[in-house]
């Protein structure tokens, strides 16, 4: 089985139930967790040797510590520590250090097994076959706001959004039926 869905269902409990389901879940996992926030302005170097990052002035960081507890539902951080001797007699020292700061870090995100399975799994030929079809349904969505009022609740409480959504949802499948059935 297979659900197709944006970003916003690429979360870890997501992630998590489909893996638990057997289930493919063609989401593709948020910019952020993916990629980072980082801009190439940022763009410390990690030397491999050392097992630290190193500035863009090219200050080894002196210490690196894991935070976070394994198995929770945020990502441990692996935060590197920098000399801030070093960092207040840098010319690059602008934007990146302050000055009175008594510590200067430079802090990664360790992706959960989660997150690395579901990137892992979008580079397969099968998410990105399945992903082309995420337009479709980006088109039904738009449809169901812009042609049939979907996009604002007629009446407040859980039970009437649900009936209107059911209504709603209702109406343009039988619109789709009758247009195939008028097709033959």
């Amino acid at each position: 089985d297979t659900i197709i869905g944006d970003a916003a269902y690429s979360g870890k409990e997501n992630i998590q139930l489909a893996r638990k389901e057997k289930i493919h879940l063609v989401s593709k996992l948020n910019p952020s967790v993916s990629k980072g926030y980082r801009k190439k302005e940022d763009a410390f170097e990690y030397n491999k040797d050392a097992g630290l990052f190193v500035c863009p002035e090219g200050h080894m960081a002196v210490r690196k510590a894991r935070t976070g507890k394994k198995n929770q539902k945020r990502n441990q951080v692996i935060t590197h520590y920098f000399d801030v001797e070093k960092c207040k007699i840098c010319p690059s020292k602008e934007g990146c250090y302050k000055d009175g700061a008594k510590s200067r870090t430079y802090s990664v995100t360790i992706k959960s097994d989660d997150h690395l399975f579901q990137k892992r799994f979008q580079e397969t030929p099968h998410f990105q076959e399945m992903a082309k079809h995420r337009y479709k349904i980006e088109a039904k969505n738009a449809e169901l706001k812009q042609r049939h009022g979907f996009d604002v609740a007629r009446a407040s409480g859980l039970f009437n959004m649900e009936l209107q959504a059911a209504t709603t949802i209702f109406a343009v499948n039988m619109k789709r039926i009758m247009t195939l059935i008028n097709q033959k």
